[in-house]
Protein backbone atom coordinates (compact mmCIF):
# COMPACT_ATOMS: atom_id res chain seq x y z
CA UNK A 1 0.00 0.00 0.00
CA UNK A 2 1.27 3.72 -0.71
CA UNK A 3 2.15 5.72 2.25
CA UNK A 4 2.31 9.48 2.30
CA UNK A 5 3.74 11.60 5.20
CA UNK A 6 1.43 14.50 5.14
CA UNK A 7 1.04 17.77 6.57
CA UNK A 8 -1.81 19.68 6.11
CA UNK A 9 -0.36 22.83 6.63
CA UNK A 10 1.80 22.54 3.74
CA UNK A 11 0.79 23.16 -0.08
CA UNK A 12 3.21 20.89 -1.68
CA UNK A 13 2.29 18.08 0.85
CA UNK A 14 -1.85 18.67 0.02
CA UNK A 15 -0.62 19.06 -3.59
CA UNK A 16 0.93 15.46 -3.11
CA UNK A 17 -2.20 14.42 -1.14
CA UNK A 18 -4.29 15.52 -4.38
CA UNK A 19 -1.61 13.40 -6.64
CA UNK A 20 -2.48 10.40 -4.90
CA UNK A 21 -6.29 10.89 -4.59
CA UNK A 22 -6.52 11.41 -7.87
CA UNK A 23 -4.65 8.43 -8.90
CA UNK A 24 -8.16 5.78 -7.19
CA UNK A 25 -4.97 4.05 -5.37
CA UNK A 26 -5.74 3.10 -1.58
CA UNK A 27 -3.10 4.90 0.17
CA UNK A 28 -2.64 5.48 4.30
CA UNK A 29 -1.78 8.99 5.38
CA UNK A 30 0.53 9.77 8.13
CA UNK A 31 0.23 12.87 10.01
CA UNK A 32 4.01 12.95 11.09
CA UNK A 33 3.47 15.79 13.24
CA UNK A 34 1.41 13.97 15.70
CA UNK A 35 2.69 10.30 14.66
CA UNK A 36 6.64 11.21 14.41
CA UNK A 37 7.95 7.91 12.85
CA UNK A 38 10.46 5.98 15.39
CA UNK A 39 14.25 6.02 14.38
CA UNK A 40 13.61 2.41 12.79
CA UNK A 41 11.50 3.90 10.75
CA UNK A 42 13.34 7.16 10.06
CA UNK A 43 16.37 5.49 8.53
CA UNK A 44 14.02 3.12 6.62
CA UNK A 45 12.40 6.33 4.81
CA UNK A 46 16.12 7.77 4.31
CA UNK A 47 17.43 4.02 2.78
CA UNK A 48 14.66 4.15 0.96
CA UNK A 49 14.70 7.69 -0.54
CA UNK A 50 18.73 6.88 -1.03
CA UNK A 51 19.79 9.92 0.39
CA UNK A 52 21.77 10.81 3.79
CA UNK A 53 19.45 12.21 6.72
CA UNK A 54 20.86 15.98 6.44
CA UNK A 55 19.15 15.47 2.69
CA UNK A 56 15.88 15.21 4.53
CA UNK A 57 16.06 18.12 6.61
CA UNK A 58 14.06 21.04 6.05
CA UNK A 59 17.10 23.85 6.73
CA UNK A 60 15.38 26.69 6.62
CA UNK A 61 13.27 25.86 9.63
CA UNK A 62 13.59 28.35 12.40
CA UNK A 63 14.24 25.33 14.82
CA UNK A 64 17.23 24.09 12.64
CA UNK A 65 18.87 27.40 12.07
CA UNK A 66 18.70 28.10 16.10
CA UNK A 67 19.31 24.75 17.13
CA UNK A 68 21.73 22.86 14.47
CA UNK A 69 22.87 25.33 11.71
CA UNK A 70 26.80 25.29 11.74
CA UNK A 71 27.26 22.14 14.27
CA UNK A 72 28.74 19.07 13.27
CA UNK A 73 26.54 16.08 13.63
CA UNK A 74 26.33 12.82 12.97
CA UNK A 75 23.55 10.89 10.72
CA UNK A 76 22.36 9.32 14.03
CA UNK A 77 22.07 12.76 15.99
CA UNK A 78 20.46 14.45 12.76
CA UNK A 79 17.55 11.43 13.37
CA UNK A 80 17.08 12.65 16.48
CA UNK A 81 16.70 15.68 15.60
CA UNK A 82 13.97 15.14 13.41
CA UNK A 83 11.67 12.74 15.60
CA UNK A 84 12.42 15.29 18.17
CA UNK A 85 11.61 17.95 16.09
CA UNK A 86 9.56 16.20 13.15
CA UNK A 87 8.81 19.79 11.50
CA UNK A 88 12.31 19.57 10.42
CA UNK A 89 11.53 16.56 8.07
CA UNK A 90 10.99 17.31 4.45
CA UNK A 91 7.41 16.67 3.26
CA UNK A 92 5.44 15.24 1.69
CA UNK A 93 7.52 11.85 1.41
CA UNK A 94 5.39 9.00 -0.44
CA UNK A 95 6.33 5.16 -0.20
CA UNK A 96 5.38 2.90 -2.84
CA UNK A 97 6.69 -0.79 -3.45
CA UNK A 98 9.72 -0.73 -1.62
CA UNK A 99 10.19 2.95 -2.90
CA UNK A 100 10.45 6.57 -1.45
CA UNK A 101 10.54 10.14 -3.20
CA UNK A 102 10.19 13.30 -1.68
CA UNK A 103 6.79 15.24 -2.63
CA UNK A 104 8.93 18.46 -3.91
CA UNK A 105 7.87 18.76 -6.87
CA UNK A 106 4.85 17.15 -6.00
CA UNK A 107 4.96 15.95 -9.59
CA UNK A 108 8.18 13.29 -8.35
CA UNK A 109 5.09 11.13 -6.88
CA UNK A 110 4.17 10.43 -10.26
CA UNK A 111 7.03 8.38 -10.79
CA UNK A 112 6.56 5.32 -8.08
CA UNK A 113 2.47 5.11 -8.11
Amino acid sequence: MIKIYHNPRCSKSRQGLKILENSKQKFKTILYLINTPKETELNEIVELLEISPIELVRKNEKIWKERFKGIELTDNEIIKAMIENPKLIERPIVIHNKKAVIGRPPENIYSII
